[in-house]
């Protein structure tokens, strides 16, 4: 990745560039004949290949038509309206603190109808009691030194979850058997925290996998990344949130989540693994 959000979009738009080049070479056409074909101006192409330009809609239509690669179209389009959020340093997101980021995703999470969670390292913000957010977020404040706003980025937090008992939706979520015991806040929090988990898997619309320690695997631990629907996914890195809108790529995320599922453990098997990790904190 590239070290800001405005050298990760050129970086992005770069890699556009370079795929509507390779699809012309594969097509045996020089920059010239597909500007002439498409009746823009012939040093358009140009500008196009070496991303002085960013490509409208229509342009990569019209360049793909041109090269007889129609079906490369979607995710080239998908890619590039994705350009300037597809990495945003979570410094950039958070630079006025914790509550705004957290009220931010109000609006897709009330548009999402089957929402895919996985996580490897914390348990997933829809399921935190006020308790354990009240401790990663305190940590994350104090790692990234952004304004104290804790408090209120916790109630945000609350406030969202309100979508698991609320309106048409439907959360598969998986975290892995580490995620139970890796301690966020002391033995009383993780108690707490712990307990909710069993009482959210009685909801309906929550499906709660856990990925055993000693699950044979197909699919081997990921970072965390959430899919909604399928028009986004979301991957988390230490230092940046990775929007991704390209089908291709969101095809592989619902494969490994798909993947991950099949190792992972429910119901009754799940409880086991949660309430010997409550047993674990004494």
């Amino acid at each position: 990745m590239a070290h800001s959000p405005s050298s990760s979009v050129q970086a992005a738009r770069e890699a556009i560039a370079a795929r509507l080049r390779d699809i012309r070479l594969d097509a045996g056409l020089n920059a010239r004949e597909v500007a002439v074909a498409a009746g823009w101006h012939p040093s358009k192409a140009s500008r196009l290949e070496n991303a002085v330009t960013p490509p409208s809609d229509a342009d990569i239509r019209d360049w793909c038509r041109i090269c007889g690669a129609d079906d490369h179209a979607p995710d080239l389009i998908a890619a590039s309206r994705s350009a300037e959020s597809m990495y945003v340093e979570w410094r950039r997101l958070q630079r006025t603190g914790l509550r705004r980021l957290q009220e931010s995703y109000a609006p897709l999470f009330e548009r999402t109808r089957s929402f895919r969670i996985y996580c490897s390292n914390v348990v997933p913000g829809l399921l935190q009691t006020p308790a354990y957010a009240s401790a990663l977020l305190t940590e994350i404040t104090d790692f990234r030194q952004t304004p104290n706003d804790v408090a209120e980025a916790v109630t945000a937090r609350m406030d969202r979850a309100r979508v698991l008992r609320e309106g048409d939706h439907r959360f598969a979520i998986l975290v892995e058997e580490a995620v139970l015991r890796y301690r966020m806040g002391d033995a009383d929090v993780m108690a707490g925290q712990l307990g909710h988990l069993l009482s959210i898997m009685s909801l309906p619309a929550v499906s709660l996998g856990v990925v055993p320690f000693t699950a044979t695997r197909r699919m081997w631990p990921l970072e965390t990344f959430s899919l909604y629907d399928n028009a986004q996914a979301q991957v988390e890195l230490l230092t940046a949130a990775v929007n991704v809108t390209a089908p291709s790529e969101i095809e592989q995320y619902a494969r490994a989540f798909e993947r991950l599922s099949e190792v992972a453990v429910y119901g009754g098997s799940a409880r086991t693994l949660i309430t010997q990790a409550i047993a674990a904190l004494h």
